[in-house]
């Protein structure tokens, strides 16, 4: 973790949580495919109105019981933060139900109503969310993942780098466990807000002309540690959205600091195919993927 980046963090979430952090959670609502949960009960941190856009939320897709594993996956579409495409979404969830893995789905704040840190902030809450609440859906706690698409993959990977151990002092007992994810799944993923950044998502994140400090904050890739979670990366080479070298450098940090990851690299394929299932070659991502939460965890070995 990073000392720079919790102050950071810390200072800007205090001045927009206000009450909202210290509040008590209302009543769970019924942990139940397609039932939203609402990540703050009494109001998000900086929400600007009371519209569905300015309400963070989980929704939950549960596997069958006899093949669930015990592990969670927090699904966060792109769309460039302006918007959130729905094939990253229920698709992948159900994906990620037929292999065992219990998922949600993450409504998070974007432009142009929200910029940074709130997409990070709501990323925040939704892990620790799962994990204060791992006894209603079975769920192992050491085995809470994040996956991201393109603008999603930027919140997915900013959660792994930016991540916090949670106050144990704090009267809500969701702030009180940690935020940090124990695997990363990011798919084409904005990864940079430097030379190789999309111009769109940095924009709507952080505006047009951030300061340096930000910029590299949110430059993911000069944000692994040691502590990063596992990754697995999956991007094509020509990506004429979201340049390729997002993925690649992020794999070159993570070798450095000696993190485990696989990087999957296609030589040909549209930005955004999410599962990918009728295009040649990329359609395997899907499976490579599974094998690599087996690897980790993830998946008992019966599930495929």
């Amino acid at each position: 973790m990073h000392t720079t980046s919790i102050g950071f963090v810390l200072s800007t979430a205090v001045a927009l949580a206000g009450h909202c952090l210290l509040s008590k959670p209302g009543p769970l609502p019924p942990p139940q495919t397609g039932d939203a949960i609402v990540l703050w009960t009494a109001g998000a941190p900086g929400a600007i109105g009371k519209e569905p856009e300015d309400v963070p939320t989980l929704t939950p897709y549960l596997p069958a019981k006899e093949i669930a594993t015990g592990a969670a996956m927090i699904v966060c579409p792109g769309g460039g933060y302006q918007h959130l495409a729905d094939h990253e979404g229920a698709p992948i969830a159900k994906w990620l139900n037929s292999i065992g893995v219990t998922a949600f789905v993450l409504k998070y704040r974007i432009a142009p109503r929200y910029h940074h840190p709130t997409p990070m902030l709501d990323a925040a809450r939704a892990i620790r969310t799962v994990r204060a609440r791992v006894a209603e859906w079975g769920i192992n706690p050491a085995k809470i993942g994040i996956l991201g698409f393109s603008a999603g993959g930027h919140v997915a990977s900013t959660a792994g780098t930016h991540y916090e151990q949670g106050d144990a002092r704090s009267p809500d007992p969701i702030e009180r466990v940690s935020s940090r994810p124990d695997l990363m799944v990011l798919v084409y993923p904005v990864i940079t807000m430097g030379e190789k950044a999309h111009a769109g998502s940095r924009r709507n994140l952080i505006g047009s002309n951030p300061e340096a400090a930000v910029v590299t904050l949110l430059s993911n890739e000069q944000q692994v540690d040691s502590r990063t979670p596992p990754a697995f990366l999956v991007h094509t080479v020509d990506d004429a959205t979201v340049p390729v070298e997002n993925s690649t450098m992020f794999a070159e940090a993570l070798q450095r600091a000696k993190v485990p990851y696989e990087l999957h690299l296609y030589q040909h394929g549209p930005h955004g195919f999410g599962l990918g299932a009728k295009l040649e070659g990329i359609s395997s991502w899907p499976g490579l993927c599974a094998d690599w939460l087996r690897l980790n965890g993830f998946l008992s070995p019966a599930a495929h």
